[in-house]
């Protein structure tokens, strides 16, 4: 009975693999109206393309584990889940008082060590950020705001 219910689990698994969600593999030119209007320094760039947009746009680089069912759609999960809180493709239909907002949610989740997610950082070790990397995106998304004008000016 045991080997029955282990054949066909297996079953299952191996035609799961046939199937996965939909990639999010957009076009690098999406990004490219965010990084006009908020103008990141190569460093913040940097940060932003190892740490940011595998999560927070249209243009996500997979691993090779991607390919295996259920991992690809608990990925899909965490992409779609980071897309609805900050997605620099298609930044310009945003409002001014929106991309304010995001702004200032990023520079409290980049404070607060909750970006980039843990679980990220497991697998990209690269997206791991200094105390200076943390550093630089904050004066960065700072800078950002007061452009947008409704950050309070420093006293």
């Amino acid at each position: 009975m045991t080997k029955k219910i282990l054949l066909a689990l297996l079953v299952v698994f191996v035609i799961a693999q046939f199937f996965g969600p939909e990639r999010n593999e957009g076009d690098l030119t999406s990004i490219t109206a965010f990084e006009t209007e908020t103008n990141p320094p190569e460093e913040v760039k940097l940060i932003l393309q190892t740490s940011c947009y595998d999560c927070h746009s249209d243009v996500t680089s997979y691993p090779w584990y991607n390919k295996i069912t259920p991992v690809n759609y608990w990925l899909a999960d965490h992409v779609k889940d980071g897309k609805k809180h900050f997605n620099v493709s298609g930044w310009e239909a945003n409002s001014v008082k929106k991309k304010d907002h995001k702004f200032d949610e990023l520079i409290e989740m980049v404070e607060e060590k909750e970006m980039p997610l843990d679980s990220y950082t497991w697998t990209h070790t690269e997206a791991n950020l200094t105390e200076a990397q943390r550093a630089s995106v904050i004066h960065w998304a700072k800078n950002v705001r007061l452009k947008y004008g409704l950050m309070p000016k420093p006293e």
